[in-house]
């Protein structure tokens, strides 16, 4: 694999802001984390810059209708519908994800465009009667959401390139916001990409800006800038405790990682809870919070249920992302690969049995699985964020919940019995955002709320309607009735 090719279709670049594109005179090489072409640059932004587009947007007031703001995001998601190929195809260069994940990706933002367009023609407010009680009053209290004083930052990440960058846009653009976007460093094309779809569908830039560069030179800025109004920020626990320390008297809205177990009960069919198990731990290659980190079996059906894993796990294709055949293609970076090989091997020092997998080719990493894990293993006590399936076995519903419990994190989990009882006290026990029966960790719709607590979040949610919750102020008016 070199590192040295450009690739054919290279894209060079430019800061969105107030509607111009401004190049800069660094800039940030993207690669292909499968050939090492590379495929872009992204323009790295001075502090100047970073203020500039924050001073554009907080003097930008947006007007846009309900309806031009509904006509826009559905208009967004046709364009971007129709350009399916040409879109996945710009995901898989920069991320190494296969092109079946980087199609299904654009068919999830197409959806958060269409639910962000129904959400804006929908008036929450609510009304109130005020003679409810002996001392009440005949009148009415009627609630109304407004759009921020200032301007929102959102920090997305590189796992999903276009769809975490949706969520933090749709809803802005919904409750008429301004946001400047910062997207990670590694997947820095698809942004800019979905931006200019936004605006060829009529949203003026004032209310997106994008600009990339380095951390350590502007994400202070984007934190602690006089007008910003709220930070949004999707990625890991560290960054976004430092988020938390420096935004100061600012709302914060915070998606961080996860460590999210599938439980697999002793009635469980064992076919289908071993289907769940490799999709939830090797779709996008592994890298998504919500991917099932940790397989809780208990001890009467583990050697079942891990011989159907290890069966499953080899037959699921990994090599070129763009090879359509494929599940999985590479994890986002070589250093990444690097890291979960070092994972797998300390467990194994530490007593666990490597079954499959484990192999390392560049930032191609095998789909992988381990079996004799132990709970206080790095490789389940710290979110290994990669195609690796550890299994830990159990003996009773109590000490599943204890070791499911047991993590700093608390964002979602998937749950396989077909016993209502033990089904009803996992959605009540396990300290998470998210118990889903019958699938993996991560399912949800683009709609729904997303988010966890303990070190997954602050307990806000995402999804397009807690979104625009989060993304808006609540004013009441009361009048005689």
């Amino acid at each position: 694999m070199s590192a040295i090719l450009e690739s054919i279709e290279f894209r060079a670049e430019a800061l969105r802001i107030g509607g111009a594109r401004l190049r800069t005179a660094r800039a940030i090489d993207v690669r292909n984390p499968y050939t090492g072409e590379r495929v872009g640059t992204a323009p790295m932004a001075s502090l100047d810059e970073v203020r500039r587009a924050f001073d554009i947007a907080q003097a930008y007031v947006p007007t846009l209708s309900r309806y031009e703001r509904s006509a826009i995001l559905n208009k967004a998601a046709a364009l971007l519908r129709e350009r399916t190929e040409e879109a996945s195809t710009l995901i898989t260069s920069e991320s190494g994800l296969s092109k079946k994940d980087s199609i299904y990706e654009i068919g999830r933002v197409a959806d958060v465009l269409n639910f962000g367009a129904n959400e804006a023609l929908r008036d929450d407010g609510q009304v109130f009667s005020c003679d409810l009680t002996p001392h009440g009053k005949k009148r009415k209290v009627i609630t109304t959401r407004e759009p921020l004083l200032g301007v929102i930052t959102a920090i997305t990440p590189f796992n999903h390139p276009m769809n975490q960058v949706a969520h933090k846009v749709v809803p802005s653009v919904a409750t008429n916001n301004r946001m400047v976007l910062k997207p990670s460093e590694k997947v820095p094309l698809s942004a800019y990409y979905f931006a200019d779809l936004l605006y060829e569908a009529g949203l003026p830039p004032e209310m997106l800006q994008v600009v990339t560069g380095d951390p350590r030179e502007i994400a202070d800025e984007l934190l602690t800038n006089r007008h910003v109004d709220l930070i949004t920020f999707t990625g890991g626990v560290p960054i976004g405790k430092y988020i938390a320390a420096k935004a100061g008297y600012r709302r914060i809205v915070l998606e961080l990682g996860g460590n999210d177990p599938l439980i697999v009960m002793d009635d469980a069919d064992l076919d289908r809870a071993s289907d769940l198990a490799v999709q939830g731990s090797y779709k996008n290659s592994g890298q998504r919070c919500t991917a099932v980190k940790r397989m809780l079996v208990h001890e009467k059906v583990a050697a079942e249920f891990t011989e159907r894993v290890v069966a499953k796990t080899r037959a699921w294709n990994f090599g070129d992302p763009m090879d359509k055949s494929n599940d999985m293609g590479t994890v986002i970076d070589e250093a990444a690969a690097l890291r979960f090989q070092e994972l797998v091997d300390e467990a194994v020092a530490q007593g666990a049995r490597l079954l499959v997998g484990n192999q390392r080719e560049g930032a191609l990493y095998s789909p992988t699985v381990l079996d004799r894990v132990r709970p206080e293993m790095t490789v389940v006590r710290e979110e290994t964020f990669g195609p690796v399936s550890p299994i830990i076995t159990f003996g009773s519903i109590d000490e599943a919940i204890a070791i499911s419990n047991g993590t700093a994190f608390g964002l979602s989990s998937g749950i396989c019995t077909n016993r209502l009882e033990d089904a009803t006290r996992f959605a009540k026990e396990l300290k998470v955002g998210t118990v889903n029966l019958w699938e993996v960790p991560g399912y949800r719709i683009e709609l729904t709320p997303f988010g966890g607590i303990k070190d997954s979040g602050l307990g806000y949610k995402e999804g397009v309607q807690e979104a625009i919750k989060s993304f808006t102020n609540c004013k009441t008016f009361t009048l005689p009735w």
